[in-house]
This record gives C-alpha cells, sequence and structure tokens, in this order.
C-alpha cells in the first residue's frame, strides 16, 4: 500500500515539475528531486528511468549525488527565472504581487548561486 502512495505522489510531483519548468511560482527541481526520491521507495523501473532520462536525469544525479549543478544550468535556470517574472510583472498590477514576485526572484536566485558550480 506505502508503495503504491509513493509512487503516485511520484507521477504527481514528476508532472508538478514538468510544468514548473513553464510556471515561475512552481519550483521545478524540488519536484524533480522528490519524484526521484519517491520513485526510489516505490518502483525501480521509474526511478531507473527519471534518472537515465535525457532531459532531467543528469540534472538530478549532479544535484543529489555532488549536490551541485553545472554553471550552465544556473545561467540557464536564472535566465529562465528572470525571463518569466518579468513577463509575469508585465501583466499584473497589484503592487503587493509584485513586490512577492521580487522577493521570488531574489529568493530562488540566491539559492541557485549558492549552490555549488559543478564542472
Amino acid at each position: 500500500m506505502l508503495k503504491k502512495v509513493f509512487l503516485i505522489f511520484g507521477f504527481i510531483s514528476l508532472g508538478l515539475g514538468c510544468i514548473g519548468i513553464f510556471l515561475p511560482l512552481l519550483p521545478t527541481t524540488p519536484f524533480l528531486l522528490l519524484s526521484a526520491y519517491c520513485f526510489s521507495k516505490s518502483s525501480e523501473k521509474f526511478h531507473t528511468y527519471l534518472l537515465e532520462n535525457k532531459i532531467f536525469g543528469q540534472y538530478i544525479r549532479d544535484y543529489q549525488e555532488k549536490k551541485g549543478i553545472t554553471l550552465k544550468n544556473k545561467i540557464f535556470a536564472i535566465l529562465l527565472l528572470v525571463v518569466s517574472i518579468t513577463f509575469s510583472l508585465s501583466r499584473i498590477s497589484n503592487l503587493h504581487l509584485k513586490i512577492f514576485l521580487i522577493l521570488v526572484l531574489i529568493g530562488v536566485s540566491y539559492h541557485i548561486l549558492k549552490l555549488k558550480t559543478l564542472k
């Protein structure tokens, strides 16, 4: 029963991680890491598939094993974050929401920059 729960949460977090690639307030990395953890507890097949995936696999392995990401991935993540939040800021008029988005941008950028840079 517990394996089924982990499997379901693995797929949900994988889906949210994929959506998070395009939505600025939905973090991709934590959901991908959560899905890898859930799959490791529920299905070796899906865990292996995720870690060997050509899009997410190396990214997850680098983060899990070495606690860092490549400079290329740092630049891409921050660039995508800036573009998506800037787009969101241009579409909203609520000052409090704009301040919140700017704080998200600063916090997430800080976290990304703080991670160890892999070669």
